[in-house]
């Protein structure tokens, strides 16, 4: 079985990679049997000469890997036929952009995994980039309260070095007494977590947050029972709401009314309900000025993320009278930040975590016959067709 370490070719670029020059040399120490190479590259984070440096072959031609592991979209141009891909393709949601790789994948007898299919037998996700995402929105939603209260100036996290350094950065402005809510107690959400401890900010619960002023910051990360209510007043529970998701609505109101960040990290699935309203940030009470969307979900549970932003352009200004977008220097703007790729600003922090899940997930199963099934349920398709799993599928592909 021989790998391939494939380079990034999506604009805008990307530096991330699935394994470090350190994380293979764990591969080939656990699985001496494995052939690797490494695709030459000029963006990726980690140079091609701290792989040849360890021993690894770099190449400008992997055709004779079995398997080619990547972190974005590969372009359908540069797919080789017959062959195992891993990537985010983007596909799996029906996304109308995208839909011509998957064809092409299936017209090329194109093994796909995607690294969103990559779960355990209940379903759990086991690899993603989320923690770093929350770690580097939850850096981005200070920096955006910085700028609008001119307060402090913090640099663009895409420019330091790891996420010590975003800590560092952040312990030196002294922040007023502000009130953060935060949802989400997944990766993402306890992504964002890490960056609010490391800065010593006390967490505080839901009941204190709505009910009690601090002389100091606060925050409160909350679950999706404290920001949902069921419509006709009765009990709720998580595995309710999670399976009749119409059945609810939002209770998030009266946390906008004491918070002054709101720092987005949840997971939305279909049919839940909007969480924060256009009616909600136009109330005369709102108090939330500084919405850092890392989750990003555009037309989705948070009214004010009109569009995504970039790392280049990482924030803009909502109107909520008009629900448009205007500068953030705006007197009554809110600042959105929705960078909905941000772990490509901490490449080098964030290809490590991944590489370490991959490694202790995926790989292992090329070698013991799957036998827990993460292959076979993270196939998408397998010899020119859609695979059982994925065969709500066909209508996409079908162009319909």
């Amino acid at each position: 079985m021989k790998f391939g370490i494939i380079k990034e070719r999506k604009n805008p670029p990307d530096r991330r990679v699935v394994f470090t020059p350190s994380e293979l040399v764990k591969l080939k120490e656990l699985y001496p049997q494995a052939g690797i190479e490494v695709e030459s590259s000029d963006i990726r984070v980690f140079k091609d000469e701290e792989y040849t440096n360890l021993g690894f072959e770099v190449t400008e031609d992997v055709s004779d890997c079995d398997v080619l592991i990547g972190v974005k979209e590969v372009p359908v141009e540069a797919l080789i036929p017959n062959k195992k891909y891993f990537f985010f393709s983007h596909t799996i949601k029906k996304q109308a952009y995208n839909r011509k790789l998957l064809v092409a994948c299936l017209e090329k007898n194109i093994e796909l995994y995607d690294h969103e299919t990559i779960v355990d037998h209940t379903n759990h996700r086991l690899i993603g980039f989320g923690r770093y995402a929350g770690i580097v929105g939850a850096y981005n939603g200070f920096r955006a309260f910085g700028i609008k209260y001119e307060l402090f100036n913090l640099p663009k996290a895409e420019t330091l070095h790891d996420k010590a350094a975003l800590v560092e950065r952040l312990r030196r402005p002294m922040l007023p007494p502000i009130k953060i809510v935060l949802t989400g107690h997944g990766k993402v959400g306890m992504g964002a977590k890490e960056i609010l401890d490391a800065m010593k900010i006390k967490q505080v619960s839901a009941e204190d947050f709505l009910n009690k002023t601090f002389d100091k910051p606060v925050y409160t990360q909350i679950d999706v029972l404290d920001y949902n209510r069921r419509k006709d007043g009765e009990a709720a529970s998580k595995l309710d709401f999670y399976e009749n998701p119409g059945d609810y609505e939002s209770d998030f109101e009266r946390f906008t009314k004491v918070a002054d960040i709101f720092m987005a990290g949840h997971f939305y699935g279909n049919g839940a309900p909007v969480i924060l309203t256009r009616e909600m940030l136009n109330a005369p009470d709102n108090k939330i000025k500084v919405i850092a969307d890392i989750s990003c979900d555009v037309n989705g549970p948070i009214e004010s993320t009109l569009r995504a932003s970039t790392i280049a352009e990482p924030l803009y200004g909502y109107y909520p009278s008009q629900g448009t977008e205007v500068d953030i220097n705006h007197p009554g703007a809110i600042v959105v930040m929705a960078v909905d790729n941000l772990p490509c600003e901490l490449p080098k922090d964030a290809s490590e975590g991944f590489g370490e899940m991959f490694l202790t997930h995926v790989i292992p199963a090329f070698f013991n016959d799957d036998k827990d099934g993460i292959l076979a349920r993270a196939k998408i398709t397998e010899n020119g067709k859609l695979t059982e799993r994925f065969q709500y599928l066909q209508d996409y592909v079908d162009g319909k």
